[in-house]
């Protein structure tokens, strides 16, 4: 294994990101903190959710799990789409790397960002409202298994992207979607029974729902499920990422 080069990779990516941390890690908490606001003021004494638990609280985990996906996808993909329209993705291929460590810096280095997102909105999250853990473990666990399965997304949208339109469509047209869908805002038993049904088919749903147990110890569905789809999704993208990377799809010539 080529740990140097694996490190390397892995720094120069946090680095990237890092650089412009006013753009990739305040916006989105800055963002998510309107959101916050409007809908407590609009919503919070006309929307029950679980016993003993507010709709400000309610909101909080929701609105962390969001901002990490988002930023986890946005993080790998636009990485991998700007170093292939700038031309110098040739000094990622060119050296002694595999495609495990390549994918592994990639996906590390977007998963950071998503829990740096996380950690912050977490904190801010405070000044309006408890927010104790009731499982800390699986509340981290389900973070780092959701950010890995939007890295990878984003990975393979990097993969297929020739220029930002094609990453952007990737984000509007799926990720945007599939997010506001999964129950940010409410409780999928407050909707319809067809819509109550149809959410059980968005993998979002289980990332926002398992982590919800973490923080409250009561969900939707139960927090095994939710870590088993979670989890079967992350190895079944990572799959098809490592595969789209031996190949060198649309990398290589």
């Amino acid at each position: 294994m080529n740990t140097l080069g694996f490190r390397t990779l892995l720094a120069k990516e946090v680095r990237r990101f890092m650089k412009v941390a006013g753009q990739t890690v305040t916006s989105p908490v800055i963002t998510s903190l309107l959101y916050l606001l409007v809908f407590q003021q609009v919503l919070a004494d006309r929307v029950q959710v679980y016993d003993g638990v507010s709709y400000t609280a309610f909101l909080v985990p929701g609105l962390i799990m969001m901002s990490a996906m988002q930023n986890a996808f946005a993080n790998s993909a636009s990485s991998l789409t700007q170093s292939k329209i700038n031309g110098n993705l040739v000094f990622i291929l060119l050296p002694p790397l595999s495609t495990v460590e390549i994918f592994a810096a990639y996906v590390l280095a977007a998963v950071a960002r998503a829990l740096l997102v996380g950690l912050c909105l977490y904190i801010v999250g405070w000044f309006f409202v408890p927010l104790p853990l009731n499982n800390a473990l699986l509340a981290i666990t389900m973070v780092v298994l959701s950010a890995g399965c939007l890295a990878v997304t984003g990975l393979i949208a990097g993969i297929f992207a020739e220029k930002f339109e094609h990453m952007a469509a990737f984000q509007n047209y799926l990720i945007m979607p599939l997010s506001f869908l999964s129950g940010v805002f409410y409780s999928i038993n407050s909707l319809p029974d067809f819509w109550a049904q149809a959410s059980l088919y968005n993998p979002v749903f289980y990332m926002i729902d398992g982590l919800r147990h973490g923080f409250f110890g009561v969900s939707d569905a139960s927090a095994w499920r939710s870590l088993a789809v979670v989890g079967g999704l992350l190895v079944a993208l990572s799959t098809l990422a490592l595969s789209l990377l031996a190949r060198g799809t649309r990398l290589r010539p």
